[in-house]
């Protein structure tokens, strides 16, 4: 079908996908880009294509929508309304995320998670949206190959101790080197950008870990911890 209005109610209708309030309503969200598009194809996600240039395509609109309906400031030629994707059940380690905020940090994670074998993330409820456009764009279409759960912490980690999961909390004072650690059945949590830990967090964590650095450096970005973390414990 072709449009060419901006008044279009489909179009309208695709713009709403950039407000999480919708997202969450419709349990659907917006994808650009054909390698995002062909990762979102292999999970059988996709419910409509969009494009300027493919009149193949479910939609094809006139470059004025696509820019109406993009995140990005130089807008792609092809897009796809997708489908939320499904919980699974745990199964190896696990990352665990305590109010991670910064949408490039968790699209860091998120590739690292599959570069290093960890299959599941579970964030927490004031994390950032897994399905921000920016986070979707940094994942490089990683996303569709994780298993999310989004939950209560308080609640969650203890059923994770009941399924024999060892959770391990991140600390610099109280930790210990993360090779000392089993590498079999964890649940690494990470702390927000600012604030590390939630103390109700820190109280159900088994032990705890610190990455050796310089002192000529203070901290590490919490993506980068993640992905350090994530290598020293990954089997592949």
């Amino acid at each position: 079908m072709e449009i060419t209005s901006l008044k279009n109610e489909k179009v309208k209708y695709w713009c709403s996908l950039n407000n999480k309030k919708a997202r969450d309503t419709e349990k659907k969200f917006l994808i650009e880009g054909k390698h995002l598009i062909e990762e979102a194809k292999k999970q059988n996600l996709i419910v409509e294509t969009i494009s300027v240039v493919d009149k193949n395509a479910d939609y094809f609109v006139t470059k004025e929508i696509m820019k109406k309906i993009s995140n990005q400031q130089s807008i792609c030629y092809d897009a796809a309304v997708v489908k939320f994707i499904n919980e699974t059940s745990i199964d190896g380690n696990v990352i665990i995320l305590d109010c991670i905020q910064d949408p490039g940090n968790l699209g860091t994670i998120i590739r690292s998670c599959i570069a290093f074998g960890i299959n599941n993330i579970i964030i927490s409820d004031d994390s950032v949206d897994i399905y921000n456009p920016k986070v979707i764009r940094a994942t490089e279409g990683m996303i569709f190959k994780i298993n999310f759960l989004r939950r209560n912490l308080n609640e969650f980690i203890p059923i994770l101790k009941n399924l024999g999961y060892k959770i391990i909390g991140t600390d610099v004072n109280m930790g210990k080197d993360i090779k000392e650690i089993n590498k079999e059945n964890i649940a690494i949590v990470l702390g927000n950008e600012g604030n590390g830990l939630s103390e109700n967090v820190k109280k159900l964590c088994d032990d705890f870990v610190y990455i050796k650095i310089s002192d000529d450096c203070e901290s590490l970005n919490v993506g980068i911890a993640a992905s350090i973390l994530m290598y020293e414990v990954s089997n592949v």
